[in-house]
C-alpha cells in the first residue's frame, strides 16, 4: 500500500529521499492523492520520529502537491494546519491562497500568517478571501485599512462587527464619512467600543440632518420647532453644551452677575462700546444674542454691515442706535475708518426693511450647532 512503501521512505538515509521527490513527479491522479495523504498523515502525526530536515522535505512535497488533488483533500490538510503554529510558513501562505473553500480556516484561524501575507491575500484573492480575514479574532491596524481599501461594502461591514479588529483614527473617520451614504456601517459603527465620541456626535449630527430631511419633505411641520427638537435631543444624548455656557474671561463673569441682574440691555452695549470697553461689549452682544463669540466679531467686522443689521434687528436695536453701533464698531478696529453717509443711509434703509420676525429667525438658525447646520447643508446638496 502507498502509506507502507511512504513509511519506509520517510524512515530511510537521504538517499531514499530523493525517491520520495521521485514519487512527486508521479502525473496519476491515484499516485498523487495516495501520496498526499500519507505526506499530510505523517507530516501532522510523525511527531519526534521525523527529523527537521525530513519535516521540511515534507511540507515542501506537500507544497508542490497542493492544487494537484481534490479540493476535499486540500480543505482536510488546510482544517487541520489552521490550528497550528509550527506548520512552515511557506505551505501555510500556499493554502491561504486556495480556492475559498480550501483558504478559509486557514485566514480566519492561522496564526502562522503574518500581515504582509494577510494583505496580499486581499489585494490578490477574491471577496469570499477578504471576508474570512475581516473576521478573524485579531487583525491589525494596517491589515483593517487593506480591507477598508478594497471598498467591498458587504468586507468592511464584516470588519466593523468584529471588534477584535484595530481600526485607526484615520480610517475609523473616513468610515464614518462613508456611512452617510452606506447604511450597512451605520449600526456596526456605533456599536463599536473604540469610536470616540466626538465621531459619535459626528455620526448623530447627519442622521439627524437625514431625519429632518425626510420630516420636512413628507409633514407639514414648522421646521423651526423641528431643529429645535432635533438639536436638544442630540445634544442631550452626548452631553454637548454650547460654547459660550461657561464664563471664560473676566469680562464674561462681569456680564453673567449684571444680566442676572438685569442690566445686560441695549444702553448697556452701547454703553461699553462709547467707553472702549471692547471685551465687556462683546461680552454683552453674545449674551443678549446667544451667539458664539466667533461668529459675533465675524458678523461685527465684516465689511457690508449687512449681517450686522439682521443682528440688531433681531434684537430690536433701534435704527439710529444700530448706526452708532456700525460707526463705533468700525471705529473699534480702525480709528482712521470713516462711514460714508451713502453707507449709513442704505444700511438704515436695510434695516427698516427688515422684519423682526425674519431677522429673529435667521439669528435663531445662527445659533444652531455648526455641526447640525453643515449637516443639513450636506443633506440638502446631495438631495
Amino acid at each position: 500500500m502507498p502509506s507502507t512503501n511512504t513509511a519506509k521512505v520517510l524512515g530511510s538515509e537521504d538517499s531514499s529521499l530523493e525517491e520520495l521527490f521521485a514519487l512527486a513527479q508521479d502525473k496519476s491522479t491515484e499516485g498523487r492523492q495516495s501520496l498526499f495523504i500519507n505526506m499530510r498523515d505523517l507530516f501532522l502525526d510523525g511527531g519526534s520520529s521525523v527529523s527537521d530536515r525530513e519535516r521540511a522535505l515534507m511540507s515542501e512535497i506537500l507544497r508542490r502537491l497542493v492544487h494537484d488533488v481534490e479540493i476535499k483533500l486540500r480543505r482536510s490538510l488546510a482544517e487541520k494546519l489552521s490550528k497550528r503554529s509550527d506548520t512552515p510558513h511557506a505551505l501555510i501562505v500556499e493554502l491561504a491562497n486556495d480556492d475559498y473553500e480550501v483558504a478559509h480556516p486557514i485566514l480566519m484561524e492561522s496564526n502562522v500568517l503574518q500581515d504582509v501575507d494577510l494583505i496580499e491575500t486581499i489585494k490578490h484573492r477574491t471577496m469570499e478571501h477578504q471576508l474570512a480575514i475581516s473576521m478573524r479574532k485579531n487583525l491589525s491596524e494596517d491589515v483593517s485599512e487593506a480591507l477598508v481599501g478594497t471598498g467591498q461594502e458587504d468586507v468592511i461591514a464584516s470588519l466593523l462587527n468584529n471588534h477584535g479588529a484595530k481600526v485607526s483614527r484615520h480610517v475609523m473617520d473616513y468610515l464614518v464619512s462613508e456611512s452617510k451614504r452606506v447604511d450597512s456601517y451605520q449600526n456596526p459603527l456605533v456599536h463599536r467600543p473604540d469610536l470616540p465620541p466626538e465621531l459619535a456626535e459626528r455620526m448623530s449630527w447627519w442622521v439627524s440632518a437625514a431625519l429632518r430631511e425626510y420630516i420636512s419633505e413628507n409633514f407639514n411641520l414648522d421646521l423651526g420647532e423641528l431643529d429645535d427638537a432635533i438639536e436638544t435631543a442630540t445634544s442631550e444624548q452626548f452631553g454637548t453644551k454650547p460654547e459660550t455656557s461657561a464664563p471664560a474671561t473676566k469680562a464674561d463673569e462681569l456680564v453673567d452677575r449684571l444680566s442676572d441682574l438685569g442690566e445686560v440691555d441695549v444702553s448697556f452695549l452701547v454703553k461699553a462700546l462709547r467707553q472702549g470697553e471692547i471685551s465687556l461689549f462683546e461680552s454683552a452682544f453674545c449674551k443678549l444674542t446667544g451667539l458664539k463669540l466667533k461668529l459675533l466679531r465675524r458678523i461685527l467686522f465684516e465689511p457690508g454691515g449687512e449681517a450686522l443689521v439682521l443682528l440688531c434687528r433681531a434684537i430690536d436695536l433701534g435704527g439710529e442706535t444700530f448706526n452708532e453701533l456700525f460707526e463705533l464698531s468700525r471705529r473699534a478696529k480702525d480709528r482712521k475708518q470713516e462711514v460714508t453717509r451713502e453707507q449709513k443711509e442704505h444700511l438704515l434703509a436695510l434695516y427698516d426693511k427688515t422684519k423682526p420676525d425674519d431677522a429673529k429667525r435667521i439669528l435663531k438658525r445662527s445659533r444652531r450647532s455648526s455641526d447640525y447646520l453643515f449637516a443639513v447643508k450636506r443633506i440638502s446638496n446631495s438631495a
